[in-house]
């Protein structure tokens, strides 16, 4: 995982903030976020989780995975593979067992065709 880049991160926060016509008391109403805290992030001054990340990302319209490349935490190109798990996961029509399912296919179909992640390629001992 790389470090995250806060300042970048924040930077991208605002203009997408502002790109939504929203002001900072209101970003942070919609996210679930003090208003303190949502500006420090933008100035580079704190850290967020990546379950912020995802609360932002909502009140803003946005993939949470846009915000993960943001913050360093996930890589670009992981970022395909992220989404369709999102996606899954936040399917509201069917129930948490079977999105395991439907993930556990999804990933095998992955290995089948080489495209495993990161701690599926590592050979075990």
């Amino acid at each position: 995982m790389a470090s995250l880049n806060v300042g970048n991160l924040g930077e991208y926060l605002r203009e997408q903030r502002r790109s939504a016509q929203l002001t900072l008391r209101q970003l942070a109403d919609a996210a679930g976020v003090s208003n303190p805290y949502l500006s420090q992030i933008e100035r580079g001054l704190r850290r967020p989780s990546a379950e912020i990340l995802q609360q932002l990302a909502k009140a803003l319209r946005i993939s949470a995975e846009t915000l993960y490349v943001q913050a360093g935490i996930l890589d670009e190109r992981d970022r395909d593979e992220a989404e369709v798990r999102s996606v899954i996961l936040a399917d509201p029509s069917i129930n948490e067992q079977q999105k395991q399912v439907l993930l556990q296919i999804y990933e095998s179909f992955r290995k089948e065709n080489g495209l495993a992640t990161d701690d599926d390629s590592k050979p075990s001992s």
